[in-house]
């Protein structure tokens, strides 16, 4: 919970620090009972968890390739290469956390939103969903079932990310019935109303009890599309 708690991590070579460069990216740290998130403050979506820290960083560096795509349909530009984590803020994280979600804002998402950074965050969040669209649109309606037969199929995850973020947008003063997923008009004015709400929160403090971060929303969200998105990905087959 403290900028004291800094560190640099590069993946590749075990806990060796390196010097900050143009392609640190910074990240903070949710660590429950047992699990923990590690989350790129200025990437929503990029947000990978692990065991501990050491294997939660290293799992959020072994899928930058993958979470590129996301900035590459944005047309906002992504560090090349190896990546280079700086941790700048450690949070406790809850019952969620262990579940397997991540549940806890920054302490930096409270602060006002510039109108260019809520553009960049809308930029990344709209090109998430481009991301998990044409994931779905590839796959087979059956996936492959887990280790025990378990594990939704393409529509029903599909559903799932509906119901989702339909629990999500109160949290940003969102009340808007969800559309049904084959409501392909329906799906892009709900998902207009979102970036707009975002968008039109800049400049204003963002605090309330009940209430999410627009970041932390978008961020959510986004981890929440591209985490099914990479899991049809990887059932498919």
């Amino acid at each position: 919970m403290t900028n004291e708690n800094s560190a640099y991590f590069n993946p590749t070579r075990e806990n060796a620090p390196v010097s900050p460069s143009d392609k640190t990216v910074d990240v903070y740290v949710e660590t429950g009972e047992k699990r923990v998130f590690v989350s790129a403050l200025e990437w929503p979506g990029w947000t990978r968890s692990g065991e501990d820290e050491k294997a939660a960083l290293e799992k959020l560096a072994a899928y930058a390739t993958r979470y590129a795509a996301v900035p590459k349909a944005a047309r906002i530009a992504f560090p090349a290469g190896e990546p280079r984590f700086k941790v700048v803020e450690r949070v406790k994280g809850n019952a969620t956390t262990d579940f397997g979600a991540p549940a806890i804002h920054a302490t930096g998402d409270v602060k006002p939103l510039s109108k260019q950074e809520a553009q960049r965050i809308n930029a990344l969040l709209s090109a998430s969903w481009k991301v998990f669209d044409s994931v779905v649109a590839k796959a087979p309606a059956e996936l492959r079932k887990g280790p025990r037969g378990g594990g939704r199929d393409r529509d029903k995850i599909a559903d799932h990310i509906i119901d989702a973020e339909s629990a999500y947008t109160p949290k940003i003063g969102i009340r808007m019935k969800p559309p049904r997923r084959d409501d392909a008009v329906g799906v892009q004015a709900w998902r207009n109303v979102i970036v707009e709400t975002i968008q039109a929160s800049a400049g204003a403090p963002q605090t309330g009890e009940k209430r999410w971060p627009p970041r932390y929303v978008a961020r959510r969200m986004a981890w929440h599309l591209l985490d099914h998105a990479w899991e049809i990905e990887d059932r498919s087959t």
